[in-house]
């Protein structure tokens, strides 16, 4: 499901069941991963499929930090549960996701290298 789109209630749901003992610190970075992975068409010539809206939501998350602190490991829920919604599951490789937040940190890849990342992961 190439076009499913999820609202900052989903993100809360998913810090809850991810994280409980973690409050939201900036509702702002929440709106801005929503807001980021409803592009339809994030670059010319490239659609939104699963795969990217993912990958948005996880690089926005990693790097506006919304909560005080574990945002890379919510940011890897988000993107886990995202893929299963979709319909898309996902099996990382052992330290897959560790390894890639740190790209992304680091500046080493963007959103469109987390997408080709998260597509390479996907199983059918």
């Amino acid at each position: 499901m190439d076009n499913l789109t999820v609202d900052i209630r989903w993100l809360l749901d998913v810090q809850e069941d991810a994280l409980s003992d973690l409050s939201v610190r900036d509702f702002s970075a929440l709106q801005a991963a929503v807001a980021r992975h409803r592009v339809n068409t994030p670059q010319l010539g490239v659609k939104a499929d699963a795969a990217w809206r993912a990958a948005a939501l996880l690089h926005t998350i990693v790097l506006l930090n919304p909560l005080p602190a574990r945002n890379p490991l919510y940011a890897c829920a988000v993107a886990t549960y995202y893929m299963t919604a979709a319909g898309e599951g996902m099996d990382p490789p052992y330290g897959g996701l560790v390894d890639l937040v740190r790209e992304i940190i680091t500046g080493k890849t963007d959103v469109f290298g987390t997408a080709d990342r998260l597509r390479a992961w996907r199983i059918a």
